[in-house]
């Protein structure tokens, strides 16, 4: 009955792990597509000039 309920633990934890692995792919897939957006939509300062598209 033990290793009944080792291997079933195992299933559980390793589909809950391809899930958030799954999940954070796709988090991180829209994050890249937001910082390309911010990159090749910056706007221009008053010279014309493209200026820093990030905040930090």
């Amino acid at each position: 009955m033990v290793p009944l309920l080792l291997v079933l633990l195992l299933a559980v934890i390793l589909f809950g792990a391809g899930f958030a692995l799954k999940a954070l792919w796709w988090i991180a897939a829209i994050v890249l597509v937001v910082w390309l957006l911010g990159f090749l939509m910056r706007s221009t300062s008053a010279s014309g000039t493209r200026g820093r598209w990030y905040r930090w």
